[in-house]
């Protein structure tokens, strides 16, 4: 297999691997705060707290990944150009 049908296959399967997470599991973990919903501070004595409500998610502690955005703004699109 040359080289160039080797890159050709592994970016399809890296592609389509992306795809159906998306499919699967349309919300990933806030990049902000891992999934918390908050922010995580350290008191005085070095112990661990909660913070802020997250301002990202709004403290759901999920984001839509990229790709489930980008397939709803076409999908959005696409309905609106065919009334």
């Amino acid at each position: 297999m040359t080289p160039i049908l080797l890159a050709i296959a592994l970016l399809l399967f890296v592609t389509f691997g992306y795809i159906s997470v998306c499919a699967a599991s349309p919300f990933g973990p806030c990049r902000k705060c891992n999934g918390f919903g908050f922010a995580m501070t350290t008191d005085r004595k070095g112990r661990p707290k909660r913070g802020k409500t997250c301002r990202r998610c709004k403290g759901h502690g999920k984001r839509i990944r990229v790709g489930r955005w980008i397939y709803n703004r076409a999908a959005r699109t696409y309905r609106a150009g065919t009334r």
